[in-house]
């Protein structure tokens, strides 16, 4: 069963978001971008490293490069006003 997020992020987990660029296996010459987010503990990023160890064994694609970011603090979560509804029949 799965942790809340403020339980985790009392825990010392922080939101991870990680850009995946890796190589097209049908075109090896072309990029395609996967984001990956969850919560994981800094600096060492296990739950990532799990993810991209699943990637290497059981996906075609071969990885070509990560950027990572993560938040720091805890939060509480945002929310902004609408500015505009649109209706659609």
């Amino acid at each position: 069963m799965e942790q809340p997020a403020l339980s985790l992020q009392l825990n010392d987990y922080r939101l991870v978001t990680a850009e995946i660029l890796y190589h097209l296996p049908d075109h090896p010459g072309l990029l395609q971008s996967y984001v990956w987010q969850d919560y994981d503990l800094a600096p060492r990023l296990p739950v990532l490293h799990k993810f991209l160890d699943f990637w290497s064994r059981n996906l075609e694609g071969k990885l070509h490069s990560i950027k990572v970011a993560r938040a720091e603090l805890i939060t509480p979560p945002r929310w902004h006003r609408a500015e505009a509804l649109l209706s659609i029949h």
